[in-house]
């Protein structure tokens, strides 16, 4: 993987009256990657990627795109990026065909070459069978690929990709996932918002976490799990009526707060976000040690990574993440 930085801002700020939309944003994103920008509603994502892709002018601190600066060198930018925004921006009474054949000949492309290009996305997006469908009968899912077939019509070297899977099913994120995934394959780099946190634990190989217009968190998906607990310990005994006790041993064991899960036999612990996750299989082995010791017998047991939806909870202190 390149070192290079296909974007990189220092201190990023835009004002809205008074609500600093985006305030004080520094990112650094490496060259053909997924670099995903978590954050609820209202967060400043949407506005970051909009100064990034020259449609606002940031108010404060500088943003460059492969060493262009967005204000100043807004042309050279334009010409090496591409935005999919959160709706779709194709003309919903034209066909899939003939959007993406309008597009590429206001992009440059003859007629033929125009003919061919759409022909070859609408193929490798499977909408093929759906080419001379008008736009407006097409499913959700098929709206976001025609979307994003007509975002790289010319293979962009930035793609911004702002929520581009919101409200759709569970078959079609996978979907656009998967071209994600091969975009970045054929040399794209993608700044991918969103707000579910599967999708950036799926694609994203760093990710900064947005709140009230700030980066309050950033790293790879490793280390932000890391930064909130080491592990989580999830245990299921063989007696109920021992699980009052064994609350009492791992909470010591661990030096943890243990949670009784809905079912009468589970319990759930993260352990302390200071140990390595060395040191988290020690503690878990000690507590399982101990356990054993006292004759709570354990049926099942499991020492994992903390949920990157444990890590938003954890860096925002809130109760729920917007969907």
């Amino acid at each position: 993987m390149s070192t290079e930085l296909a974007i990189e801002t220092t201190g990023l700020v835009k004002v809205f009256g008074d609500n600093r939309a985006v305030d004080g944003i520094d990112l650094a994103v490496p060259t053909g990657t997924v670099y995903g920008v978590l954050g609820p509603n209202g967060a400043g994502k949407t506005t970051a990627v909009r100064m990034l892709a020259t449609l606002l002018r940031p108010d404060g601190g500088t943003a460059r795109v492969f060493g262009k600066d967005v204000v100043k060198e807004a042309d050279a930018v334009r010409s090496r990026v591409s935005l999919t925004g959160q709706y779709a921006s194709v003309d919903e009474d034209l066909t899939g065909v003939e959007n993406l054949v309008l597009l590429a000949r206001l992009l440059g492309h003859s007629k033929p070459a125009a003919r061919d290009r759409a022909a070859q996305l609408l193929e490798g997006f499977g909408l093929s069978e759906a080419a001379g469908r008008q736009v407006k009968n097409y499913s959700g899912g098929m709206r976001r690929r025609i979307d994003i077939a007509a975002s790289i019509l010319n293979t962009p070297d930035v793609l911004f990709l702002d929520e581009p899977t919101t409200g759709l099913d569970p078959r079609s994120r996978n979907q656009v996932w998967d071209i994600v995934r091969a975009v970045v394959a054929h040399g794209t780099t993608v700044l991918l918002t969103t707000q579910y946190l599967d999708e950036a634990d799926q694609l994203a190989s760093r990710v900064a976490v947005i709140d009230h217009g700030k980066v309050i968190a950033e790293g790879t998906k490793g280390e932000l799990k890391a930064s909130v607990g080491a592990g989580t310990v999830h245990v299921r005994l063989r007696d109920a009526g021992r699980r009052a006790e064994a609350q009492r041993v791992l909470a010591l064991a661990l030096n943890a707060e243990v949670q009784l899960e809905a079912d009468p036999v589970a319990l759930t612990a993260r352990v302390d976000g200071r140990s390595t996750e060395q040191g988290a299989a020690e503690q878990a082995g000690r507590a399982l040690a101990e356990l054993a010791r006292l004759g709570i017998t354990v049926d099942n047991f499991s020492l994992g990574q903390p949920s990157l939806d444990e890590v938003f909870l954890a860096l925002t202190d809130k109760k729920g993440v917007a969907a």
